[in-house]
């Protein structure tokens, strides 16, 4: 395969599109953007894309819950695309209120886990760092070659409740040593385990609360000087 291509979803009040896009651009894909609504008119088809990524933001201003609305858009309308999309082999991708978008719409984790997210601990919206640790023995194929990293993180109901050993959990919050079990801040929302990300069973659909295409530049670290 010479060239990937990058299909980025967006929605009313999503705001990290661009971002999201140059990130994949300076990895070498070609993106497109669409709005929801050009998928669900087959406007643009996901069959000409290889990647699917649904980035953050609030979408529909997560009046309702995060993500909600478009979860049920992406549920009434594209959720059989989406599924054959994964069965060819291609890859889906949520962040933060990605995450938050295919665990509503039923893609994540997949089966019958119950998995939900709600209001951090806190009780607001967390912006900070975080350190996060992958798991070299998750099917996860987006965290393969991975160990440590350090993102930032921005949301208000990233909380993951679940029975932690029926899911796939390719990445969890950690200290700045990679040791897990640490309290707030390190764990910024109260999740589950520490869940920071998550991967169905194909390894091919995975979101994470985390933001990945916030940290392209070393300029953009708090610490770069």
């Amino acid at each position: 395969m010479s060239i990937v291509r990058t299909l980025i979803l967006r929605a009313p009040g999503t705001n990290c599109n661009e971002e999201t896009a140059y990130a994949f651009e300076r990895a070498g894909a070609l993106t497109d953007t669409a709005h929801v609504n050009e998928l669900l008119r087959r406007d643009v088809r996901l069959d000409d894309y290889h990647i699917l990524c649904i980035p953050g933001g609030f979408t529909y201003g997560d009046d309702i819950s995060g993500g909600k609305i478009l979860a049920n858009e992406l549920k009434g309308g594209l959720y059989d695309d989406m599924r054959r999309f994964v069965d060819d082999g291609k890859l889906v991708l949520g962040i933060c209120n990605g995450l938050q978008v295919l665990v509503k719409a039923g893609l994540l984790p997949g089966g019958s886990t119950p998995l939900t997210l709600t209001v951090n601990d806190s009780g607001r919206f967390e912006c900070r760092w975080t350190y996060l640790k992958a798991d070299g023995e998750s099917r996860c194929i987006f965290t393969r070659g991975i160990d440590l990293m350090y993102l930032p993180v921005a949301h208000g109901e990233g909380k993951v409740v679940t029975d932690p050993d029926k899911v796939d959990i390719p990445l969890v919050y950690c200290d700045e040593n990679g040791a897990s079990g640490a309290a707030y801040p390190h764990n910024p929302n109260g999740s589950v385990a520490d869940i920071a990300g998550i991967c169905d069973d194909t390894g091919r659909i995975f979101a994470l609360m985390p933001h990945p295409e916030r940290f392209i530049h070393r300029t953009q670290h708090p610490r770069w000087t």
